[in-house]
């Protein structure tokens, strides 16, 4: 027996699920069967059908927290449905739970998304509705104690697995079904209260570019999206490939012509200043990764690393009030104004780092507009690479930004500041009001069901 699944922490549970006023049986009880899928030969095309006729191929990331996510659904033939992924075809009501990596991550399968099925990476478990319905199960495995539960027996050191005996043992607090169907009432709604706040924030946020456009004074010019174009040869630049000149461009810069702008490199200088970690004479230093600024907000993450464990990127010093852009995937957004807290950090010298501005740009400013789509898709038009486009910091240096008068710029920075602060707000209340509704479903479970209902 592994020493982990003894930990005096799960003694606790133990001793809380035993103390339950409700049956707390294992999985197994209540479990008709159980299967895992497979990965059909990523190299085979002729397995996969990507087209409205294939099946929905379910990966751990389309297991959310209590619902499918729909985001890069894979699709396979349904010759491979059917034959070498028989045992793993989904029904409306099946239970699904991660077994790999993110484990005990649970959801269940509806009609809208049949026909269906599951890689190696998740279990199709059904479920006897007559004593709980897939639901509640859903519910109770995606709760805190729940998700400590699936974890409790997970084997494997650098990638932790659940096998079918592990997933059986877990113990499920059973009410009567009337009390099971309120329980995930309750949850639907907290579920439903969540999600609109959530989108009341990415409205707030994807309206951002709206709101830019229309103080710049720039009216929108019809998409234009050709993939079959003709150039003039008197327009063709050093860049020849044809992406670069594509027609999406050129509207960017009709719309740009609209009002007064500059290049970056016109407005803003770019620090040169590095650091070595052999000169640093510390045991640990503070890092910025290209990963740890969030395309969504801009903002950035600092982690404390060993001064001997310092990655080879790990160069460019940065100082308050710079401006950080990412160069890999520029078209992300991973664009960060540094407060006083990163003064002397060191970032990844994927990063370009801005530190002298122009005297009539506002740095806050400069922040938000390279942050809006209509920079960033001049970044991306001028990055190179295919899977993994970067641009160069001559390149960036060359991106046209809209300067307004001041009076433009601070109206511009104060409305995305407000959006950003009540933008932050939604999202932090909709995932405090998630946690309570998770931790009231699980207290009320292991204590009195009755006053819990």
């Amino acid at each position: 027996m592994d020493p982990a699944y003894n930990h005096p922490r799960y003694h606790a549970l133990d001793a809380r699920l035993n103390a339950a006023a409700v049956p707390t049986p294992q999985l197994g009880d209540i479990l008709e069967s159980i299967a895992s899928g497979a990965t059909p030969r990523r190299a085979d095309a002729a397995l996969y059908d990507e087209s409205e006729s294939g099946v929905n191929f379910f990966r751990i990331l389309n297991i959310a927290d209590g619902e499918i996510a729909e985001t890069d659904m894979k699709r396979i033939a349904r010759a491979v449905h059917d034959g070498q992924l028989a045992r793993s075809q989904l029904a409306d009501g099946d239970v699904l739970m991660t077994i790999t990596g993110r484990l005990g991550s649970a959801a269940a399968a509806r009609a809208e998304h049949l026909p269906a099925n599951i890689n190696q990476h998740i279990v199709r478990m059904k479920i006897d509705a007559e004593r709980c319905r897939p639901d509640f199960l859903v519910e109770w495995l995606n709760c805190p104690i729940g998700t400590e539960l699936s974890n409790r027996p997970a084997s494997g050191g650098t990638r932790p697995a659940l096998d079918f005996q592990a997933i059986r043992r877990i113990r499920v607090p059973l009410p009567p079904i009337g009390v099971q169907d309120e329980l995930i009432a309750l949850m639907d709604a907290a579920r439903a209260e969540r999600k609109a706040k959530l989108a009341e924030a990415d409205a707030l946020m994807n309206g951002v570019d709206d709101f830019v456009m229309d103080a710049l004074g720039i009216t929108p010019i019809p998409e234009d999206s050709r993939r079959v174009f003709a150039l003039p040869s008197g327009n063709v630049s050093a860049r020849l490939d044809p992406y670069f000149h594509s027609p999406e461009f050129a509207r960017i810069e009709k719309m740009l012509s609209q009002t007064q702008c500059e290049l970056l490199g016109g407005i803003a200088k770019f620090s040169k200043e590095t650091w070595n970690s052999q000169e640093h004479g510390q045991a640990k230093f503070r890092y910025i990764e290209i990963s740890a600024v969030s395309p969504d907000t801009g903002e950035a993450n600092w982690n404390e690393v060993l001064t001997s464990d310092a990655p080879s990127r790990a160069r460019m010093k940065v100082k308050s009030d710079d401006i950080i852009v990412s160069l890999t995937r520029p078209h992300h957004g991973s664009i960060a104004h540094l407060g006083p807290e990163f003064d002397d950090c060191i970032a990844s010298t994927g990063f370009a780092v801005i530190r002298n501005v122009a005297e009539h740009v506002r740095r806050d400013y400069l922040w938000c507009i390279l942050r809006a789509q209509i920079c960033r898709r001049q970044m991306i038009q001028r990055a190179s690479g295919g899977n993994y486009p970067a641009i160069t910091q001559s390149e960036l240096a060359n991106v046209t930004v809209p300067v307004p008068d001041m009076n433009t710029q601070n109206r511009i920075i104060a409305e995305i500041i407000r959006r950003r602060r009540t933008a932050r707000r939604l999202r932090a209340e909709a995932e405090e009001g998630w946690r309570s509704a998770k931790l009231g479903f699980e207290n009320g479970l292991l204590g009195d069901w009755q006053d819990c209902a």
